[in-house]
């Protein structure tokens, strides 16, 4: 027995080593901007550059949009796949895991080649347009997230018979889903969120190609300009993103723990 817990701990140490090591050094070398003295003066000028403030606010935007949509389209979709047409949940979910195949590459250029200025539905003609076309690049790259997020705090709950006993309050279905169905799912709901914005603040593909001010770029161009300041900037998406992923947790302690019915 103490044999097999000091393995495991020492495994953990290692893990643990991989990750927090690098975020370490990264750390003491963001605090060298001063010769043979440390200061925050690399996350000052971070904080100070208006184009930092400019895109992290850009994508912070894109992110909610993002979210506020992935939201509006995959809770119904959940609903009425649980609801009226289970046959159909493994299609769905194989779509969901598409954007998980296809690089983010191909599918930015397919977006270009539909929504060019030139095509009938002309997104990149105009900068709206093109974040109109940014968002739903979003809402498709945290689909396979979302979709599992909501898909697992349905199954915690009676969807039919919430939804029997609501038509028969005369509920409609957008009540049934915005008044009824939500709010029973909604710390689910809330960690596909937290997911979403941690892959939108980051992404730089699609952001890059379609020219738009996002963080993504604005990390890239740090990093290839300047020296401390990346290791900054480093620091401070790592603390953003595993923000997210704690928040996510803290919700997890919140959500029922037992399903209200099996597949």
């Amino acid at each position: 027995m103490k044999a097999n817990k000091f393995w495991a701990w020492l495994v953990f140490a290692l893990g643990a080593a991989y990750f927090i090591i690098p975020l370490v050094a990264t750390f003491e070398f963001s605090t060298r901007m001063r010769r043979d003295y440390r200061s925050l003066d690399a996350y000052a000028s971070v904080f100070s550059d208006p184009n930092f403030q400019a895109t992290f606010t850009y994508s912070v935007v894109i992110g909610l949009l993002a979210i506020i949509v992935g939201i509006l389209v995959v809770v119904p979709a959940v609903y009425f796949v649980r609801l009226r047409l289970p046959w159909l949940r493994p299609f769905v979910e194989f779509l969901t895991l598409m954007p998980l195949i296809i690089p983010a590459i191909i599918l930015v250029y397919g977006y270009i080649r539909l929504y060019n200025s030139s095509s009938v539905i002309p997104f990149t003609g105009s900068a709206l347009g093109t974040d109109i076309l940014l968002t739903c690049a979003y809402v498709t790259l945290a689909l396979p997230y979302m979709y599992r997020a909501v898909d697992t705090g349905m199954r915690t709950i009676d969807v039919q018979t919430l939804t029997e006993a609501a038509q028969i309050a005369g509920a409609s279905t957008p009540q049934i889903i915005g008044r009824i169905i939500l709010p029973n799912i909604l710390v689910a709901v809330l960690s596909g969120a937290f997911l979403t914005f941690a892959i939108v603040i980051g992404e730089f593909t699609i952001a890059s190609l379609l020219n738009r001010p996002a963080f993504g770029p604005y990390l890239q161009n740090i990093g290839a300009n300047r020296a401390y300041e990346p290791a900054a900037l480093a620091i401070i998406s790592f603390i953003i993103t595993w923000g997210a992923m704690g928040m996510i947790n803290v919700l997890g302690r919140f959500a029922p723990r037992t399903s209200a019915r099996t597949d």
